[in-house]
């Protein structure tokens, strides 16, 4: 059997010292250190980070079985990548439409994790629509996490979009996944790592 491997992908704005991201790579470091798990530093623009995943999976498909766990943009990143590799994905509070969401933020930005200073433009929420996944084609293989307290997305998207997949739906809670630590061991039978 091929060894496994989890790819966390971060949301806007984030790194691989996300709170989420750190978690779960503790509890595989803890309990699964048979699994190898990768969270790389996406780049600021959509169709850069969607090229470094893409390669990413390509390389190693072969040698391993890959699951994804995607945060906020990383979800919506994760959803185009299992569409294409046909792989289990794990969506937190995922972004249904961050091309809508992010023409708010257009201009001057700063990762507050990295310190990188970028200008997000137009063209970038073009890129972002080209990823987007218009239908679900293997709903199985999707779990969504979702909080109804996110102050950042409309819970209602993800819901919706989401409707014929698994499902954990909280009330209250917030973007960043109130309590996300009581999860990882079944996110990782989910993606049957």
């Amino acid at each position: 059997m091929k060894p496994s491997l989890l790819l966390y992908l971060h949301g806007f704005n984030s790194s691989p010292q996300s709170l989420k991201a750190q978690q779960m790579a503790d509890y595989c470091r803890l309990h699964r250190p048979d699994i190898r798990v990768e969270i790389p530093q996406l780049p600021c623009y959509p169709a850069a980070a969607a090229e470094l995943i893409d390669q990413r999976v390509a390389s190693a498909l072969p040698n391993y079985r890959i699951g994804l766990v995607g945060s906020s943009l990383g979800g919506y990143l994760s959803t185009w990548l299992s569409q294409r590799y046909d792989l289990p994905a794990v969506l937190v509070n995922p972004a249904v439409k961050p091309y809508e969401l992010l023409a708010d933020y257009l201009g001057e930005q700063q990762n507050p994790y990295t310190g990188e200073r970028y200008t997000l433009q137009p063209q970038h929420m073009n890129e972002l629509r080209q990823l987007d996944v218009a239908d679900i084609a293997a709903p199985a293989r999707f779990w969504l996490l979702q909080q109804e307290g996110d102050e950042v997305l409309d819970y209602r998207q993800a819901v919706a979009k989401y409707a014929a997949c698994k499902q954990t739906v909280e009330p209250g809670g917030d973007h960043s996944f109130v309590g996300f630590d009581r999860f990882p061991s079944e996110i990782i039978a989910f993606l049957g790592l």
